[in-house]
Order: C-alpha cells, then structure tokens, then sequence
C-alpha cells in the first residue's frame, strides 16, 4: 500500500511552478526589451538635447542681430534727417545767394558787403556740401552693414531649418528603431521557444520510459534519487547513463539553433529541507545543491557539451515543489531540473 501511494503521489505534476518560472522569463524578457530601449531614447534624447541647445545659441545670435539690425535702422533715420535738414539749409543757402546776386546785379547796396556776404555764403555752401558728404558716406556704410546683417540672418534660418529638418529626422529614427528591436527580439523569443519545444519532444522520446523523469512547465525534472547516491554528488552509473542521453540530444540540438541565439542550458540543484549535520563532507543543502548541479554541468562537458553553453546553480531547500513534510513531498523537492533558456 505505501508504494502504491507512493507511485500515484511521484505521477502527480504540479504545473504552479512551471507556470510562474514561464512568466518569471516573459517578465525578465519585456524587462530586458525595455531598457533597450530606455537606453536607446536616452542616448537620442541626448542627441536632440544638444541640438536643442544649439537651436536655443541661433535663436540667441538672430535676436542680438535684430537689435543690432534695429539700433543701425535707427541710427541710418537720424542720419536721413541730418542729411534733409541740411539739404533744406544748403536750399536756403542757394535762394540767398541768388537773391544777393540779383540785388548786385541790379546795383542796389553795397558792393563791398554784398561779396564779402556772397563769399561768407559760399564758404558755408562748401561746408555744409563737405558735411553731406560725409553724411551719404556714412549711409552707405549702414547699407552695407545692413545687407551683411541680411545676409547672416538668412544663414541662421538656413541652418534652423536644417537642424529642425535632421532634427525631425532623428526622431523618426527613434520610432522605427523600436519598431525593428521589438520585431527582433520577438523573433529571437519565438525561435528559442521552437528550439527548446523541439528538445523537449526529444528527451521526452528518449526519456519516456522513466517514471522519475517528467516534464514540469518549461522544464525537465530529474529525481535526485536517480542521479545520486543519498547525500553524494557524484553521478551513478544509472545518472551517467540518463545524463549521456541528455548530452547527445543537446549537441543534435545545438547543430541546428543558429548562431545570433546565445542559448544555454541550466542546471539546478535542489535538496529537501533536512539539515545536513555539517560534520560530512557539505556543510549544508546549499553546497550540497551547487555540488550536484556543477557534477551534471562537469559530465555533459565531458561528453562534448560547450562549456559556455551550460550553467549550475544551487537553491538549497528554498524552491520546494510539494509542500509538506512527508517523505513523499521530500523526495519530489530532491531534484535536479534542466531548462533551455537564453542567457
């Protein structure tokens, strides 16, 4: 009776563990995706920051230019005005001497005075012609200091509208950039998921006949009973012979899944929670765990198996997968579990 309850208890799968474990990749996968990229718009983001700035130095130089556009806007007015009113004065000037002329002329007043006034009004007539002179001079100068104002004007809004153009550009950059990780990663997810579907069909073939032996989740789950002696971690020669066929499935395996996939195969080791007494050879479940899941990794390299594509890892007695503190729960939480995974 007790190995008949026994027997039904081992064929009992709890799915739970696998489910979460199923999930638990899912979530490190869209974690994975995600700081991608978050780094990939940080360092955009970083790029479009610099531009910003060098929009905001343009957008500095064009209002300085402005001003500057304005004050000799200002300056070239007042100038116009001078330039008028001693035109209009130089007018005066001219109607004055016409009239003194047309009085000598005529013979009335002094001849004397009217030449020496004649003289005075030609002088100032010499004079004010020499000031306009200069005043058109200066004019002309703020011509040319406006039309080269003009001209750098028009330069910054050419280099605006490139920059906001590239700007645009960048941004349209960081779009299809997510789009093409998001399709990727999806492919690599979905490839994996193929290989490793594909190798579990094989070593479920190979496997088949052991009771001890069953498929949890995404995972395959070895008794540590049949790989193991009671608190030992070197593999039986029942263990050896299960693990070679482990091993041959694995390297038919890895001839097909391509090269870009960095695919590995997990070993972990897991003891029941009875302390060990530390005085053997481990001194607790932990080293216990590690020891037996390294002894798995160690033989499979010995049969050919990539170094770099397997790993070992230890959880003691803190993963259980049957609760309780019967033999029965004891002896499912003593395993050994494999599971095809990316690194």
């Amino acid at each position: 009776m007790a190995l008949a309850r026994k027997g039904r208890s081992q064929r009992t799968i709890d799915y739970w563990p696998g489910f979460v474990d199923a999930l638990s990749t899912l979530l490190l996968s869209i974690m994975f995706l995600l700081t991608v990229f978050v780094l990939a718009q940080f360092l955009l983001r970083r790029e479009i920051s610099g531009k910003d700035e060098v929009l905001t130095r343009l957008n500095s130089q064009i209002n300085e230019l402005t001003q500057l556009l304005a004050l000799e806007k200002s300056g070239k007015q007042d100038l116009e005005d001078s330039l008028a009113n001693l035109q209009a004065s130089l007018a005066t000037s001219e109607g004055e001497r016409s009239r003194l002329q047309a009085l000598l002329d005529q013979g009335a007043g002094s001849t004397d005075a009217a030449n020496q006034k004649i003289g005075r009004l030609g002088s100032e007539l010499e004079t004010e012609r020499e000031v306009s002179a200069r005043a058109m001079s200066q004019i002309e100068l703020l011509n040319q200091q406006i039309a080269a104002l003009r001209s750098q004007i028009a330069a910054i809004e050419v280099a605006l509208q490139a920059s906001e153009a590239k700007d645009q550009q960048s941004q349209t950059k960081i779009a299809d950039l997510g789009r093409r990780l998001n399709v990727a990663l999806a492919q690599r997810v979905q490839e994996l998921n193929r290989y490793r579907s594909d190798f579990f069909g094989r070593l479920r073939e190979i496997l088949s006949d052991r009771e001890n032996i069953r498929i949890v989740g995404d995972r395959f789950v070895f008794q540590s009973e049949v790989l193991f002696p009671s608190g030992g971690n070197d593999l039986n020669p029942e263990g050896q012979a299960e693990m070679a066929k482990l091993a041959t499935a694995l390297l038919d395996l890895a001839k097909e899944i391509p090269s870009e996939i960095n695919w590995v195969l997990r070993v972990d080791g897991h003891t029941d929670n009875v302390q060990l007494s530390g005085a053997g050879r481990f001194a607790d479940n932990w080293e216990l765990s590690s020891a037996r899941a390294t002894s798995v990794v160690k033989f499979l390299i010995s049969k050919g198996v990539p170094a770099d594509r397997l790993v070992a890892a230890g959880f003691g007695e803190y993963q259980p997968i049957a609760p309780g503190e019967t033999p029965e729960a004891r002896a499912q939480n003593r395993r050994i579990e494999l599971k095809l995974t990316e690194k």
